[in-house]
């Protein structure tokens, strides 16, 4: 059966004041990203999402560039259900089935929420993630007052999953002049079922400065370095277009090889699976199937990302080098760059793309094929 369209969204319109500094907190760094590209990665990566928009406020386009590059976005409105509305619109005009909303100020989002939020969906048009709640509740203010009975209480997280007609016509009906801190409250009050789901600790919420430095530690305390090399090389022969690092380059000979024998963007897939002890790009792609005959390489690293993905994973740099005679790399040296970034959802420099030669040594001084070597460092839960 046909799997039902899901896209995510990031609601990033606010101002964050209670954060505190000069930016919107959407925008401020956490491990050397912005606050929002924690999220955004992780909702990419995932392979039941099947696009990202995020919601920003009129004026942030330019930070929103900055932090995820050329991205869909929409822009929202005075208040957060005007902005949820906004996206929700311009997700439904390209034709998406299913919704997870997701506030940008929670920025650790596991695979596993996701996965147990796509699930639910297919009992209810909606389901949340949610956590006991563990302390003593009681009001008062300067004195102590009356104690709260915890049981059957929950913390409500994000992301948010929905039916997305459902939670459209939902936002629709809500009453003008109230607001509603969420989308589930929205869809609950309309009529519509809302499962619960196990949430996570990692999805608590940035809202002031102390909460920065926490997510800081938390987030250099469960990650460790890795990094790999991957090498391969091809030939080349008439009669074969030439692709390095996804995109074409105009020569008169081209790469042999089973797929579209992308040699830059083989050494890259085998540097990320070796960050991870995945094997090799043969074992995830035998060139003995023949469904791999032509594959557009990229679809072999798109592969290797979301397995790092899957385990929690953060790509921070890649480094090629391409070694050959010709054709000359340098002036296709940034769309190459631009092509890798855009494929593993990094913003450009995080690529470095080097090219060299052998003084007319070997098989590439000879002209007789190309070889690449790339280094690539992540980040992964110790």
């Amino acid at each position: 059966m046909t799997q039902p369209r899901t896209a995510a969204l990031i609601v990033a319109a606010g101002q964050g004041a209670r954060s505190g500094g000069d930016i919107p907190k959407q925008f401020r760094l956490l491990g050397g990203r912005p606050l929002l590209w924690h999220s955004w990665r992780a909702l990419s990566a995932h392979p039941a999402i099947d696009a990202v928009s995020v919601v920003v406020a009129d004026g942030q386009q330019a930070a929103l560039h900055a932090a995820l590059g050329d991205i869909p976005f929409a822009i929202g409105g005075a208040t957060r259900r005007d902005s949820v509305r906004a996206g929700l619109a311009s997700l439904h005009e390209q034709g998406f089935e299913r919704a997870l909303i997701h506030d940008a100020a929670r920025p650790f989002v596991p695979a596993g929420v996701i996965d147990r939020l796509i699930t639910a969906l297919d009992r209810a048009p909606g389901a949340v993630p949610v956590l006991p709640v563990a302390d003593t509740l009681a009001r008062g203010d300067a004195a102590l007052g009356e104690t709260v009975d915890r049981h059957g209480l929950r913390r409500i997280q994000t992301p948010q999953a929905f039916h997305l007609p459902a939670i459209i016509a939902a936002h629709d009906a809500w009453p003008n002049g109230t607001e509603a801190t969420d989308d589930a409250q929205v869809l609950s009050r309309a009529g519509g079922a809302v499962l619960l789901v196990e949430g996570d600790a990692m999805l608590e919420k940035i809202t002031y400065p102390a909460d920065f430095a926490a997510a800081e530690a938390r987030l250099n305390a469960a990650m460790c370095a890795r990094s790999a090399i991957g090498f391969d090389v091809h030939r080349l022969v008439e009669g074969e277009e030439l692709w390095l690092g996804g995109v074409r380059i105009p020569h008169d000979k081209g790469l042999s090889g089973h797929s579209d024998a992308d040699v830059a963007l083989h050494a890259i897939t085998d540097a990320l699976l070796g960050t991870i002890a995945a094997g090799d790009i043969g074992t995830h792609f035998p060139p003995s199937d023949p469904q791999w005959r032509g594959a557009d390489s990229a679809q072999f690293l798109d592969h290797a990302a979301s397995l790092i993905a899957a385990k929690g994973g953060i790509i921070d740099f890649v480094d090629l080098t391409l070694i050959c005679e010709a054709p000359k790399i340098g002036p296709h040296r940034e769309a190459i760059r631009a092509r890798i970034a855009a494929l593993l959802r990094l913003p450009p420099d995080a690529i470095s793309v080097k090219a060299t030669t052998t003084e007319r040594l070997g098989f590439t001084g000879r002209g007789e094929g190309i070889a690449a070597q790339a280094i690539a460092t992540i980040r992964i839960p110790a």
